[in-house]
């Protein structure tokens, strides 16, 4: 059996060495590297399963390395939990819109971290949404919107979106119910499981990032105040 293979971009050697022991008994193959154009070398040469990127690095800060992670092919549905010591809402929503996985802040418990890595790497086992409802039923269509599960393509009318992988997700569970309201965390639960370590806040900023993306077929999610959100079919321009 493979074994999975985490990349940790940190120049913390402490920190290096605390998780180099804490996930060597997860089972995990760990890749190192202390700034962002060392890690994003790794990340072209090695198979990765996930990385581990903290924001304050030397050289190329940890925003502009996830910027370029989602720039290369194998980068563009990689598993990245961000953990770092700045956790101002900003902070947070700017690692969240650039299309980071999770957000840690330090301190944090290797145990925790390990958690969520398990987490975002079922995730990546499930992307495929293999579901017994998406095996009967890959493609939808509401008014000019179309998502296709198989091709991983969203379309309005001639204009093709690019979605990450958890955008894509929460838009095909959408799609796939239709006027159905999900509360946050029960769309995270339909998608990521059971145990996936996600906030409200998180859940928000990704479904802004989602809205803008669509652009006027974003307004088709509708907020539910003090519940969630759902997919509306009976708006007249769609």
């Amino acid at each position: 059996m493979s074994k999975e293979q985490i990349l940790i971009i940190e120049d913390d050697p402490d920190i290096q060495e605390m998780l180099k022991f804490s996930f060597a008994r997860e089972g995990w193959k760990l890749i190192q590297a202390k700034n962002g154009e060392d890690g994003l070398k790794a990340l072209k040469n090695k198979g990765v399963d996930c990385v581990i990127l903290d924001i304050m690095l030397p050289g190329m800060d940890g925003l502009k390395v996830l910027k370029k992670i989602r720039e290369i092919d194998n980068g563009v549905f990689l598993p990245v939990i961000i953990c770092t010591a700045r956790g101002e809402d900003a902070d947070v929503i700017s690692g969240l819109e650039l299309g980071a996985d999770d957000y840690v802040i330090k301190p944090y418990s290797p145990r925790v971290l390990a958690a969520r890595i398990r987490a975002v790497l079922r995730r990546k086992e499930s992307a495929s949404f293999e579901t017994a409802d998406s095996k009967k039923k890959t493609f939808f269509q509401h008014g000019k919107l179309s998502l296709d599960i198989e091709r991983h393509r969203v379309m309005l009318g001639d204009t093709q979106f690019d979605l990450l992988a958890t955008e894509f997700a929460m838009l095909a569970k959408f799609m796939e119910n239709p006027d159905i309201v999900f509360s946050r965390q029960k769309l995270i639960t339909a998608i990521h499981g059971d145990d996936y370590p996600v906030t409200d806040r998180s859940v928000d900023v990704q479904i802004v990032g989602l809205r803008k993306k669509l652009k006027e077929a974003g307004d088709m999610i509708e907020t539910i105040r003090g519940i969630g959100y759902r997919f509306k079919t009976d708006m007249k321009n769609n």
